[in-house]
């Protein structure tokens, strides 16, 4: 059995696309998954999966067919999740706050021309480092003031995306360990 975590894009977000975390959870159980545990409201699943072959797939139409939205999901093993922590270019760095921290997780790999898009963009103090399929963000006044928003993201780098703060990243690891 591998753990997985699902991060879930545009669910419980301003009063729209509500999902209760007990109907996520049953979804989650009638796809064939196991330990399935939530964390906080906006769409956040630790699971465990027998076969983790296009679990993003399989959740999204799971979900489509129970509640009729259309979510995107982002899927990372709990190794995954946890070395994408690591990595963390900012970590370590002098007066980085953590609660300035964020990762965003992306569902492919953007292309090289891409990532020089996105070293482009005018983002005053923010700052931003795409490795992989994750962007790591650093935004001294909060990300509810970047211009390196979900939207900004997914549109210079051609590819969905979701958000979550350091805080946030951190307990789904920490979760998916117990």
């Amino acid at each position: 059995m591998t753990t997985c975590i699902a991060l879930l894009r545009g669910i419980n977000v301003g009063g729209r696309n509500s999902v209760k975390m007990e109907a996520l959870r049953g979804i989650f159980e009638r796809l064939g998954f196991h330990d399935v545990r939530t964390y906080v409201q906006s769409g956040n699943v630790v699971f465990g999966a027998l076969h983790t072959e296009d679990l993003s797939h399989r959740i999204e139409e799971g979900l489509r067919d129970s509640v009729g939205l259309p979510v995107t999901v982002l899927v990372r093993t709990a190794p995954e999740l946890t070395q994408i922590m690591v990595a963390n270019p900012f970590l370590g760095e002098s007066g980085v706050e953590p609660a300035k921290l964020h990762i965003t997780f992306l569902a492919r790999q953007p292309a090289p021309s891409a990532w020089e898009s996105l070293r482009a963009l005018p983002v005053g103090k923010d700052r931003c480092h795409g490795v992989g399929r994750e962007v790591y963000l650093h935004c001294p006044d909060g990300y509810g003031r970047t211009k390196l928003s979900n939207t900004a993201l997914e549109r210079v780098l051609a590819t969905s995306a979701t958000t979550r703060n350091w805080a946030t990243v951190g307990r789904l690891v920490e979760m998916a360990r117990e």
